[in-house]
């Protein structure tokens, strides 16, 4: 199946995302995780990739489990960062012996400690390029990432609009976009895009409120920003953890129903390999979901 015909056309198409934990012996809690998950009926589960390839076995594993065990898609995120070309080839065929055939093509972060991407001298430079080689060798779906409020790298909205075309047109099948807190961001995206003659499913990310502090590292990192509504909100809640995470219930639901009820195609839940928060929030849309 393509990475399009996981997408539902009659009603919304759920997805989670999961990291490989750092140590092995995490490794079946997580695998217990997803195997809740994968009761709710996703359209696909991903599993992400450390920079440089530091978790590459783990996400091999547990795209694996996903697929072979659980019945699920399983997508597995692929990066640039610190990999030859002949390392790439390598993790692919390592996914494909384990059942996985659809990868969510990123150029990824530079490593911690470093502020810029510096390419591997025979590896690629951009996500468009592993895109482009992942879909000569044959064998994967692809999907690629999109920025509702622009890659903290990008020149300009237009041009970031250009490569993300190039992206698709080099063989991305589904667009993943990055959190954001606004339906207003997502919706301007996709008109642009349309705009742009980009015709693919572009699927939100959302990732529920639960940490002040996680919440600023994350935006930060990624480009995203925090409306003065939450900002405020959040500030009234204090250090009442159990407040702020019921509010990041609240907020996300509040969010999803109006991604959905404008046409997104579904919801891209990213869930920090925890299961309260997303799957309450998927159990309060599913509910009104007839």
């Amino acid at each position: 199946m393509s990475f399009r015909d996981l997408i539902s056309e009659d009603r919304p198409s759920f997805s989670f995302e999961f990291f490989p934990p750092k140590k092995d012996e995490q490794i079946p809690k997580t695998k217990e995780l997803m195997a809740q998950y994968a009761e709710l009926d996703p359209a696909f589960m991903t599993v992400t990739y450390g920079a440089g390839g530091g978790t590459r076995d783990r996400t091999r594993e547990l795209t694996g489990y996903i697929a072979t065990s659980l019945k699920t898609p399983a997508v597995a995120h692929l990066t640039c960062v610190g990999h030859s070309r002949q390392e790439i080839d390598s993790v692919l065929d390592g996914y494909r012996e384990s059942g996985v055939s659809y990868v969510l093509a990123l150029r990824g972060d530079p490593p911690k400690g470093e502020t810029s991407f510096t390419p591997h001298e025979e590896g690629f430079s951009c996500a468009r390029d592993l895109v482009a080689h992942i879909r000569e060798r044959g064998g994967f779906h692809i999907a690629v990432a999109g920025y509702p409020e622009g890659h903290p790298e990008a020149s300009s909205p237009e041009s970031e609009q250009r490569y993300l075309g190039e992206k698709v047109r080099a063989g991305g099948e589904v667009i993943i976009t990055q959190l954001f807190f606004s339906e207003d961001h997502y919706f301007r995206f996709v008109e642009a895009a349309r705009s742009a003659g980009i015709q693919s499913p572009i699927i939100p990310g959302i990732m529920p409120i639960r940490d002040v502090k996680q919440l600023e590292r994350f935006t930060s990192m990624c480009g995203a920003t925090i409306p003065e509504r939450i900002r405020r909100e959040l500030q009234e809640l204090g250090d009442d953890t159990e407040r702020i995470e019921s509010y990041g219930i609240e907020t996300a639901v509040a969010l999803c129903r109006k991604l959905l009820a404008g046409g997104a195609p579904g919801i891209h839940f990213y869930t920090l390999n925890r299961s309260l928060q997303v799957k309450e929030i998927h159990a309060q849309l599913t509910a009104t979901i007839s």
